[in-house]
């Protein structure tokens, strides 16, 4: 878990992309709904992890939407699903 994606809600799942430097975390907001945010990291600077797609305000009722607007928007995250 991120401390961004904290921020936001309830991470209910963070997805890596091969090499970890940058990832996907899905969480579920106080009011019930569900989102998404993708992050990377510089591993050689250690500053930790930061956003870099800005799709946290995206609004999805449910789990199952939140993956499938996330895979239509990020293009990596298909293939490590």
């Amino acid at each position: 878990m991120h401390r961004r994606s904290a921020e936001l809600g309830h991470v209910a799942k963070s997805v890596n992309m091969t090499g970890e430097a940058i990832c996907c975390d899905f969480f579920r907001r106080p009011d019930g709904t569900f989102g998404f945010e993708e992050f990377r990291r510089d591993v050689e600077t250690g500053e930790g992890w930061f956003p870099i797609g800005f799709h946290s305000g995206i609004l999805c009722a449910s789990m199952e939407d939140a993956v499938a607007k996330a895979v239509a928007v990020i293009g990596w995250l298909k293939d490590e699903l």
